[in-house]
């Protein structure tokens, strides 16, 4: 993780100071799950959904940063008696900050992106209870990091359209039956996500 920071640092510091810096709004559809032992739970993926302000500072040479403070929906489902599908949603305010490549021609750029971020709780469920099961089976943590790896294009400077995959790499969740901790989860998802910027 502190890798990961310094790798953008170092890219916030080549960038030159005439650089184009540009701010506007991301959203889109989160898809996540968490891996636990599926001895102790089988979870299956979840919807959300994510939206906030981002920032980019790109040079001319087509490396930058960006950067963003997203409200993010994430979670897992599994099955609970009778098979019934149970729904887990946390939210969290999500942090990252990418190294960003653009490449093309000036109506129509791929990019790529790569970088650290970080995640705090602000609301959903924190204690999770499965009918039939143990009360509070699972619990979501305060705070989450990983690393995210993103493909996309740019259409017309202003719009961007991409698929991030985020790699927890924190236990963001943990699987409790009594008194005894007997599992850790860390998120995995992957996002689409379309920004529009100024």
């Amino acid at each position: 993780m502190l890798g990961c920071l310094l790798v953008a640092l170092c890219g916030l510091i080549a960038i030159p100071a005439n650089a184009q810096f540009r701010i506007g709004v991301k959203g889109g559809l989160n898809v996540s799950s968490v891996h636990i032992d599926k001895e102790l739970l089988d979870a299956s993926n979840v919807t959300g959904f994510h939206i906030g302000p981002m920032i980019e500072l790109m040079s001319g040479t087509g490396l930058g940063l960006d950067a963003a403070i997203l409200y993010s929906q994430k979670g897992l489902e599994a099955k609970g008696v009778g098979s019934v599908k149970h729904s887990m949603k946390t939210d969290y305010l999500d942090v990252p900050v990418n190294l960003k490549w653009k490449f093309g021609l000036p109506i129509v750029k791929a990019y790529l992106a790569a970088g650290p971020y970080v995640g705090f709780r602000v609301g959903g469920d924190k204690f999770w209870e499965m009918p039939g099961s143990v009360v509070d089976q699972v619990k979501a943590k305060t705070f989450s990091a990983g690393v995210n790896l993103g493909v996309g294009v740019e259409l017309i400077r202003f719009l961007q359209v991409g698929f991030t995959y985020g790699l927890g790499l924190t236990d963001n969740y943990s699987v409790d039956k009594g008194s005894l901790s007997e599992g850790a989860g860390k998120s995995r998802g992957w996002s689409l996500t379309a920004a529009i910027l100024f």
